[in-house]
């Protein structure tokens, strides 16, 4: 164990997140041992116990600071194009997926019915989906009712590709991220009078480049 250093409670708890993010996404959650963390952030297991009551509560943790850095690293910007949006989005999201894959399937395989991490992920959807209502040009408040509804659902297929593509990767990155944002265009294309995406697909199949 490294020597201890005296830190102030919300330094030593951010210490404690960073080692358990770290172990998080380098191994499946079965396999993270609380004594490890403790170890490695060279604390006793008392200690780790009086900030995180379980590994439950730790991961939880993590994924909530994990869930906070997606939302404000994603920038929904009205100057941006709809698919300049999309992707920006997208390609923050997927940098932490690739980067953290065990620490994903575990909130999304093995943590799927603890209530906590469900309403993580239910209040970073959501929140997602309230910004960019406000950078869309919607109507009148039929619109964006059905604009929300339109958003809500595809969120959720985002979520769900994204998980199955971390187990099984059947295509490319680029591929997967590409899917995702045709299919909000294509979700999105019928509520609106005018294309909110004249830019997208990027080519046409067969198109001489």
């Amino acid at each position: 164990m490294p020597p201890r250093q005296r830190l102030a409670p919300a330094d030593r708890r951010a210490q404690l997140l960073a080692v358990g993010a770290r172990l998080f996404a380098a191994h499946p959650y079965a396999d993270v041992r609380m004594e490890e963390v403790a170890e490695r952030a060279g604390v006793s297991r008392a200690l780790l116990y009086r900030h995180f009551a379980g590994k439950e509560a730790l991961f939880a943790a993590v994924y909530q600071q994990a869930a906070d850095r997606l939302l404000a690293e994603t920038r929904f910007d009205p100057a941006d194009s709809l698919v300049e949006q999309l992707t920006q989005g997208m390609d923050v999201h997927l940098d932490y997926f690739v980067a953290n894959r065990n620490a994903v399937l575990t909130a999304n395989r093995v943590l799927a019915g603890d209530p906590v991490i469900q309403t993580i992920m239910t209040n970073e959807l959501d929140a997602l989906r309230a910004r960019l209502l406000t950078v869309l040009p919607l109507a009148d408040e039929s619109a964006r009712e059905a604009v929300s509804g339109a958003l809500k659902s595809w969120l959720v297929f985002v979520q769900t590709l994204c998980v199955d593509w971390l187990t099984h990767e059947t295509c490319t990155r680029a591929q997967l991220r590409d899917v995702c944002i045709g299919a909000a265009i294509g979700a999105l294309r019928p509520l609106f009078a005018e294309d909110p995406a004249p830019d997208w697909p990027p080519h046409q199949p067969g198109a001489v480049t």
